[in-house]
């Protein structure tokens, strides 16, 4: 993490705390329930999403280039959930508010990568719904194992990258006033805050990734979808209409869970209380690796398919008079 830390080739000393105080949920009577609730949305969201991926390694019909964004998903989803939540608990249900400087860098390096993947991850199903809708005859053609998992493998490079980048920044700061982080986690914003040199290049790259990471995936997903729109606007009857919206409301489930409450909470950070932006973000945060498996499980039609299939749930037999049994 100390990359790009200018320190390393000149005399320069920068003061770094041996820790920061994580202060979040301060204030708020019988908060304790919140974090029972946040430890049962995780054991939610770790049986969901490991039993969507094993259902997709068992399943050689879902070995397709769509499920390979499926899983990436879960997979991206249990790894996150078990970076942040276990460690939130950690920290407030059993008092440890206190995280080391690397640590903390640590801790947000996870977090921020598989936060992050999660709006790229809705960028290649969007994507997968757009060619299957508007160019269905070459939809085989397009969209390849091998491009999935090219696409995949390089929005993992791009997160990772930018993630290092951006917390390496942090090691270029002082922090020699406050070492409280006023959070759940080691948010990168605030801790950037902290620092009493100059950090202006941390806030401008901040600001950056905000926008590359939230924004530019959105504005991609309603680009796909506008499409999607006028592709079915020109199909001749509304029943096929149906039949292929039907096909994307599963992710479109996903793109408002995952989308609705950020949005939300930028828009009103200024006028909320910090606690109450603080339960808005973390529910944010936990919300989507707990509902997306149970949406794709519920809506997708592929999926429970596979699922009766898996558990041999079949239609009852009937034994006719003759002795022929009819399924």
């Amino acid at each position: 993490m100390e990359l790009f830390n200018p320190a390393l080739d000149k005399n320069i000393s920068f003061v770094r705390p041996a820790y920061f105080i994580i202060s979040g949920f301060t204030d708020i009577p019988n908060i304790k329930y919140y974090y029972v609730f946040l430890f049962v949305v995780y054991i939610v969201s770790v049986l969901g999403n490991t039993t969507v991926m094993v259902i997709i390694c068992l399943d050689h019909n879902l070995r397709t280039p769509k499920y390979i964004a499926v899983f990436n998903l879960a997979f991206t989803d249990l790894i996150g959930s078990s970076a942040l939540v276990p460690k939130i608990l950690d920290i407030f249900l059993f008092d440890h508010p206190y995280i080391s400087y690397n640590d903390c860098l640590t801790f947000m390096f996870f977090c921020y990568a598989c936060l992050s993947m999660q709006p790229f991850n809705l960028v290649a199903l969007s994507y997968d719904r757009f060619i299957a809708i508007s160019f269905p005859l070459h939809y085989h053609v397009k969209v390849t194992h091998k491009f999935m998992f090219s696409l995949i493998a390089s929005f993992w490079f791009f997160i990772i990258t930018i993630s290092v980048i951006a917390i390496s920044l942090l090691t270029r700061l002082s922090y020699c006033k406050s070492v409280v982080i006023n959070s759940y986690f080691c948010d990168y914003d605030l801790v950037q805050k902290l620092a009493c040199n100059d950090n202006t290049l941390s806030m401008v790259i901040g600001h950056l990734l905000a926008a590359l990471i939230l924004w530019l995936p959105l504005l991609f997903i309603l680009s796909c979808y506008s499409h999607i729109g006028y592709a079915l606007s020109k199909v001749a009857t509304v029943k096929e209409r149906v039949k292929a919206f039907k096909t994307c409301t599963s992710h479109l489930s996903l793109v408002a869970i995952y989308f609705l409450p950020v949005m939300f909470t930028f828009a009103m950070t200024a006028s909320i209380h910090p606690n109450t932006r603080i339960i808005n973000m973390s529910l944010s945060a936990v919300f989507p690796p707990m509902l997306n498996p149970i949406i794709y499980v519920l809506q997708t039609q592929e999926i429970k398919v596979s699922v009766k299939k898996l558990l041999q749930i079949r239609k009852p037999s009937k034994i006719t008079g003759t002795g022929i049994i009819i399924t």
